[in-house]
């Protein structure tokens, strides 16, 4: 008896309408997303009284580019833009490192007590830093540190999910390019560096993005330890600002809008391998 495909073209119509019904949703969700920053773009090139306006206009008639070169002036934005990259490039470096040197030993070396090890600094994950921030702040003290950059890198330069998220990309790497590179005479420190490292770009370059934003990102963390105005990060000098200027809203805007930048570029530079990063370190759980 011959069979049919009468039912095909209506199974792959329904699965075609399903597809375009989801890339809709999700082009929906992303213009949603954007609109916030869109505003705050048109907002930072009007004049207080227009930031407000209804119905709102989201392209001015007269842009009003000097609140770009006003900013800077009304707050030393240069030194906060300054110890915001210097805090956000050391860190980022000393987690790289940090991090995958110990994903490589927990994925790849046996030595006692590993799995132990490696579930309870995994676990750390789980405790909320409020838990532990007195106690930190208090040893920070304790050693000189409070009121210095130093007290930031090295509360932040290490990271239990770097290390989680670079041992699940490195079980996905195979053996057999350990046992080919000891052929050759490579050591553990080799191998690692000459080996593990290049091949794990997708999720470096995820590790890089995390900890970068992270780091810009971070208010809670330089408002306790950093007091002095030279020692100042860019979202606690924009919170100062906002504090004494709560009505200059166009500068506001124009603040937040180079905040903003440096993280997107970060984002825009590696985002082919973020994704490609994201899957690769979920193969193996």
């Amino acid at each position: 008896m011959e069979k049919t495909n009468h039912g095909r073209p209506a199974i792959e119509g329904q699965g075609r309408t399903i597809r375009i019904l989801i890339y809709f949703f999700l082009a929906v969700t992303a213009f949603s997303m954007l609109i916030p920053f869109a505003w705050m773009f048109s907002s930072s090139l009007k004049f207080n009284k227009d930031v407000f306006t209804f119905p709102m206009q989201w392209i001015p008639k007269e842009p009003r580019w000097a609140n770009y070169s006003i900013i800077w002036t009304k707050i030393p934005l240069g030194r906060y833009v300054f110890n915001t990259f210097k805090l956000a490039i050391i860190i980022t470096i000393l987690q790289l490192f940090s991090s995958s040197f110990a994903a490589y030993a927990f994925a790849k070396l046996n030595f006692p007590l590993r799995r132990p090890l490696f579930l309870g600094y995994i676990a750390t994950i789980a405790v909320p830093w409020q838990a532990y921030m007195v106690p930190q702040f208090i040893m920070m003290s304790a050693m000189g540190l409070n009121n210095t950059h130093m007290a930031m890198i090295c509360l932040q330069a290490f990271s239990a999910f770097g290390v989680f998220m670079m041992k699940q990309f490195y079980e996905s790497v195979p053996n057999e390019y350990r046992e080919a590179a000891r052929i050759d005479g490579l050591s553990e420190y080799g191998i690692w560096w000459k080996i593990m490292l290049p091949l794990s770009k997708p999720a470096i370059s995820t590790l890089i993005i995390i900890t970068f934003v992270n780091t810009w990102n971070d208010f809670l963390g330089p408002m306790i330890y950093l007091t002095r105005t030279d020692l100042k990060t860019i979202q606690i000098g924009l919170r100062s600002f906002i504090s004494q200027y709560s009505s200059e809203y166009g500068l506001i805007m124009a603040g937040s809008v180079v905040a903003l930048i440096p993280v997107l570029l970060v984002f825009l530079s590696l985002q082919r391998y973020f994704i490609q990063g994201i899957a690769s370190t979920g193969i193996k759980g």
